[in-house]
């Protein structure tokens, strides 16, 4: 019995080097591109543990819950971390990571996320690669929820690990990611005597065995159906043009915006301000005293279908979030997202201007 995703024919060395090329041309990087086999948490430990050691410094920027993560990750290696937590309904700015740069000089590793699906919001990378670049330190950028869904430019940025998935805008798989890796970010990871060898979370593997050796020979067995599926998340973005897609995420972003605002009914965006706000997902406050589990289980119980979410850990009871990425970027999703919103805080008794949230949604949306 035939199946279209069994019986596949061996995925080769050649390509899986072809779809690392790829992935390098939707960076527009000169940097190595490791594809590694599993969820982008295998890449972005796999970072932070080649990057930092006892003795070394980290300053890792908290803007949601992965940046939470990165500062276990990296006190778990020996650093010494030095957090910069701003509130989630914002970004952080260049000055503040220039301040606190200034303030510990010793600093040698930078950790951030490029856009937090999970608040909402997103940070000014190109201003902030800046003043890392200045001082020195190692840049490493957490960008799965922004790639595809706004500009991602590494090499331009002074990024040196920039790690990204294709569960997102990207509309793949959460099974495969990959990450670009500066020869500064090489050198590192091979001074470094801690860092992973022989393992699954080890970069220098994949350096050592499949760059180094001109990828002939793969580590391991690929993840055969993760790999084809990136592939055709790459082609179907080569397709529609990648300043296309991101244009579509932006789009949806403001046009969820403005919908939500003129719903009314007490929602809110989370994020104060549009410029820090993330193309990928919007992020809405509910009224005090309504929970927002409440009103996402109204909003699907008539269209299961639909991106939409309470928030997680302690903002489950305040945050709907809307994930309008990759195929749910487009104008009919954002529609029907803000109308089960609207009927859903209409059932609670608040009121509501779903007509208003319509016209908001038609006037924001750029014309054809």
């Amino acid at each position: 019995m035939t199946h279209p995703l069994l019986d596949l024919a061996p995925l080769t060395a050649a390509h899986f080097a072809d779809i690392e090329r790829r992935v390098a041309a939707l960076l527009s990087t000169e940097q190595d591109v490791v594809i590694m086999q599993g969820e982008a948490l295998l890449p972005l430990e796999g970072c932070i543990r080649g990057g930092a050691r006892p003795g070394s410094a980290a300053l890792n920027v908290v803007t949601g819950p992965y940046g939470q993560t990165f500062g276990n990750w990296l006190r778990d290696c020996g650093a010494a971390v030095f957090d910069l937590a701003v509130p989630f309904h914002t970004a952080v700015t260049a000055e503040q990571i220039g301040q606190a740069l200034d303030e510990h000089p010793e600093i040698d590793f930078v950790s951030l996320v490029h856009a937090e699906a999970a608040t909402g919001n997103t940070n000014p990378v190109a201003e902030i690669g800046e003043v890392v670049r200045a001082h020195g330190a190692l840049f490493m950028l957490d960008a799965v929820a922004s790639v595809g869904a706004e500009p991602l430019l590494p090499d331009a940025w002074g990024v040196d690990l920039c790690v990204i998935g294709a569960q997102k805008a990207m509309g793949g798989p959460a099974g495969v990611s990959a990450v670009s890796v500066s020869e500064r970010a090489w050198e590192r990871f091979a001074a470094n005597p801690a860092a992973p060898r022989r393992s699954y979370l080890s970069l220098l593997d994949w350096k050592e065995r499949w760059i180094d050796g001109g990828r002939k020979a793969l580590l391991h067995a690929p993840a055969q159906l993760e790999m084809l599926a990136l592939e055709a998340c790459l082609e179907r973005i080569e397709a529609e043009g990648l300043g296309a897609v991101e244009a579509r995420h932006l789009a949806a972003a403001s046009a969820t915006r403005a919908g939500a605002i003129a719903l009314g009914g007490g929602l809110e965006p989370y994020v104060h301000a549009a410029r820090d706000a993330a193309p990928v997902a919007t992020t809405l406050r509910t009224p005090a005293g309504v929970d927002a589990s409440d009103i996402v289980a109204k909003a699907l119980a008539a269209d299961p279908s639909l991106p939409l979410i309470a928030g997680g850990g302690a903002l489950s009871k305040e945050m709907v979030r809307v994930n309008h990425y990759g195929v749910d970027a487009t104008r009919g999703v954002v529609q029907s997202s803000l109308a089960a919103l609207g009927a859903a805080l209409s059932e609670l008794g608040l009121r509501v201007d779903s007509e208003a949230a319509r016209k908001a949604v038609a006037e924001t949306w750029p014309s054809a």
